[in-house]
């Protein structure tokens, strides 16, 4: 403002000129600073709240997604309204191409470093969040998988309950002519069990028939194929606390006699072979260098003629040249190590150690349903979710989840199920000619 002494200078009066000279243009959203002061359209859809001089000192060591993660999950900056809103614009900004994304000349770095020495905002890096991990030793051994599943998955079965539902997956649900009339709690719960039917119908379920389900959870899918259709099934996670939920809802169910939940690496299973296995939300975690060995691992342990469903999350093409991102918000805070292929790899990976592919099925559009679904659980049951956690972890979750969403609502992300069968010494494969399994 004119006539302000330097002084007494808000943040808005000495970052809103350098912001409009970058983007050459008013921001799109509000954006308010921790003196109160703030800039911006003066009816913003939404408002970027910076809440802490720390949130800029974050950005100012880490310009990239990382710092602005970690000044959003530890509060140092916030939103006042929609937060798909505010990722969308903020997204626009500074994805490559965007407005952000061009160089600053040099008169504008110069004015941009004497800003943040006025702000008082220059200084040593804050320290990152405990809920940040790197880890350590090569990548995909058992040891460091087992260490990045616990990371992950072990951060408590009630907080995962405010998230996911009482349904427990955490994958994709299917969407198929849910109730109008249900709460959005009951279509949720409906939509995780059609997705375990429709698998399990993919796969021929029957009474007796063998099943391994590899990366079992909290083993919704295990009870489905015991309670509906008297599979009998070994899961495997490297989840303790799954582990124990898993088996505690099976004997509640009254089918502990037909499931057994281990503690165990799916290369460590050594007690085929199964009829049929089901791998759900689990190869995201596998490598990519170790694709070939999930492959020929699955296969030998399938009979001749057994099947395998195979969902998993799914890169673009052009994406995938780049390799997988290790310095990544998601490999930081969500899920270590974990790397995604484009589904024409997955299925010529599994074509090339003898496996005949028979349906490939999208569900992108139902994985974006089921993120907002779970944003929704996670805004509801807020105050329960930091007490079963802590504040920063719910707010990796909510960041994590609303940009998920986003990715496969633009198709900048897939999700696939691919069923396949180990043929017999001849050929035969003991499939139906027809897509059977979509009928009920």
């Amino acid at each position: 403002m004119d006539g302000v002494a330097p002084s007494r200078r808000t943040a808005a009066d000495v970052l809103g000129p350098l912001l409009r000279d970058v983007l050459g243009a008013q921001l799109p959203f509000g954006l308010r600073f921790w003196d109160g002061s703030s800039t911006g359209p003066q009816r913003p859809p939404v408002t970027v709240v910076i809440a802490r001089r720390r949130a800029l000192r974050r950005l100012l060591w880490a310009p990239d997604e990382i710092g602005l993660a970690r000044a959003y999950v530890t509060g140092d900056l916030d939103v006042d309204g929609d937060l798909f809103i505010a990722l969308t614009q903020v997204l626009d900004l500074i994805r490559p191409g965007g407005v952000v994304g061009k160089r600053p000349g040099l008169s504008t770095l110069a004015a941009l470093v004497a800003a943040a020495f006025r702000l008082r905002v220059v200084g040593l890096p804050p320290r990152p969040p405990a809920e940040e991990v790197r880890l350590r030793g090569r990548r995909h051994t058992r040891r460091r998988d087992a260490e990045a599943i616990a990371h992950h998955y072990d951060v408590g079965n009630d907080f995962y309950r405010n998230v996911l539902g009482d349904s427990m997956t955490y994958s994709c649900a299917y969407w198929d002519q849910p109730e109008p009339d249900a709460t959005e709690a009951a279509r949720l719960s409906a939509a995780q069990f059609a997705k375990c039917d429709l698998v399990a119908r993919k796969l021929g379920l029957a009474a007796g028939v063998r099943v391994l389900d590899v990366g079992c959870g909290w083993g919704t899918f295990a009870l489905h194929a015991a309670r509906t259709y008297g599979a009998r099934v070994v899961g495997v996670t490297l989840s303790v606390a799954q582990a124990e939920y898993a088996r505690a809802r099976m004997a509640e169910a009254g089918v502990a006699d037909l499931v057994e939940i281990r503690v165990q690496d799916y290369r460590e299973v050594a007690d085929g072979p199964f009829d049929a296995i089901a791998s759900v939300g689990m190869a995201e975690h596998v490598g990519t260098d170790h694709l070939l060995e999930y492959a020929t691992d699955l296969f030998t342990l399938l009979r001749p003629q057994g099947r395998l469903l195979n969902h998993a999350i799914s890169l673009r093409p052009d994406d995938a040249q780049q390799g997988p991102e290790r310095s990544s918000f998601i490999d930081r805070y969500v899920f270590p190590d974990g790397e995604l292929v484009p589904v024409a790899r997955m299925i010529s990976t599994l074509e090339d150690v003898g496996f005949e592919v028979r349906d490939v099925e999208a569900l992108r559009e139902h994985y974006a349903l089921t993120l907002r679904a779970w944003c929704a659980n996670l805004d509801r049951n807020w105050d329960a979710a930091v007490a079963a956690a802590t504040p920063v972890r719910a707010r990796v979750w909510r960041l994590f989840m609303t940009a998920s969403a986003m990715s496969f609502e633009a198709n900048d992300l897939g999700v696939n199920q691919i069923l396949a069968v180990r043929p017999g010494p001849r050929g035969e494969s003991g499939m139906p000619p027809t897509r059977y399994f979509q009928r009920k």
